[in-house]
């Protein structure tokens, strides 16, 4: 999500400054890559790039790939093959033991549109479908298709392949036959990035906040001091909300990615918004402190007649964070997205050496 962003970002400073552009995003893989299907790159005629298709090993070629697209005006569809070991080909040793399709598509009046769709994508909040069409054989590519376009094409075949994916929340490749002749579809699976939102302005937060929004996600800071909680410390910040408990709740947003850490270094503070918590549905709490803090809150939270489903309970992790051997805040920002992540992607963490089956699950 962070790179659809980054892309929509770039490409207004481009348009603002007439150059013309290229789309180049990974329809398929066979076998390892370092980067999977969906993953794209914006390339500026003037050789600026913004996103990524590889490690490093393909973007040189693919520079000189997106000029051609770009000057031909026509969608380019382009193979390597990193399986070979014969590095006389691309001129740099990949060692990614697989096969990459990479589509070109030219960005101009006709499909700028696409990167508006890229704009309500990352808005919404909601789980998103992108549909890339490609010629296996290297005839006429349909390119990213904008929802009219697949209601205009096949849409008898498409519908129930949409629902499919977005039903099992998983990409899926096929191929079609069309009137140009069979077509192949990457029909993606775009989820949206997580929403952190951190009650507490201190400066400890920092390094947290920041962090976040290095990964791409979604930052809301949240504290009672108009001092602390301001532009001139979380400029970048999605949005700041200043106030009490009771009335941030009516700013903010919960939805099955979003995670909430509560790190005001304020008892009361934190007792006040974990109470109004209890009214929400939030996949991951963090408790910032000791064990006996999260006792003591859950303590004094029954006594005002306040309890947590076992649901709930489930999904409150405090002392928030993974035993990395965290320290620093900067340490501690890394331990607590760390388990931000494994929890909303439903991950158990371990050792990447450990696993038996690929990294990445197969499309």
């Amino acid at each position: 999500m962070k790179e659809l962003g980054d892309i929509v970002k770039a490409y207004e400073r481009a348009k603002l400054s007439g150059l013309k552009m290229a789309l180049a995003t990974v329809v398929s893989v066979d076998g390892s890559s370092y980067r999977r299907p969906g993953a794209r790159m914006l390339v500026t005629e003037d050789g600026q790039f913004t996103g990524a298709i590889s490690g490093g090993c393909l973007e040189g070629d693919a520079l000189r790939k997106a000029a051609l697209a770009i000057s031909q005006g026509k969608k380019k569809l382009v193979v390597y093959d990193t399986t070979d070991e014969d590095d006389a080909k691309l001129g740099v040793q990949l060692g990614c033991n697989g096969i990459v399709r990479i589509l070109f598509e030219p960005i101009d009046k006709s499909n700028d549109l696409l990167i508006e769709s890229f704009k309500k994508i990352i808005d919404s909040r909601k789980p998103s479908i992108l549909v890339t069409g490609y010629h296996p054989d290297h005839g006429i590519h349909w390119g990213t298709l904008l929802t009219q376009a697949i209601q205009e094409k096949h849409i008898k075949q498409l519908s129930p392949i949409l629902d499919n994916v977005l039903a099992n929340k998983k990409s899926e490749h096929l191929i079609i036959a069309t009137d140009e002749g069979n077509q192949a579809l990457f029909v993606e699976y775009i989820i949206p990035a997580i929403s952190l939102i951190i009650v507490g302005a201190g400066n400890d937060i920092m390094p947290l906040e920041n962090m976040a929004r290095l990964i791409g996600w979604s930052t809301t800071v949240v504290d009672g001091r108009p001092t602390h909680a301001n532009s001139l410390r979380f400029g970048q910040s999605n949005k700041i909300v200043v106030g009490k408990p009771a009335e941030a709740m009516q700013q903010l947003l919960f939805d099955d990615r979003t995670a909430v850490v509560l790190m005001t270094h304020n008892y009361n503070y934190d007792f006040a918004m974990l109470s109004e918590l209890a009214n929400a549905h939030v996949p991951y709490i963090g408790l910032l402190g000791p064990a006996a803090k999260r006792e003591r809150l859950f303590n004094d939270l029954s006594e005002v007649g306040i309890h947590f489903t076992d649901v709930q309970l489930k999904n409150i992790y405090g002392p928030t964070g993974l035993d990395l051997g965290a320290e620093t805040s900067s340490e501690i920002a890394l331990s607590v997205c760390s388990e931000i992540m494994a929890v909303i992607e439903g991950k158990q963490p371990q050792h990447l050496r450990l696993k038996t089956t690929p990294i990445h699950a197969s499309i």
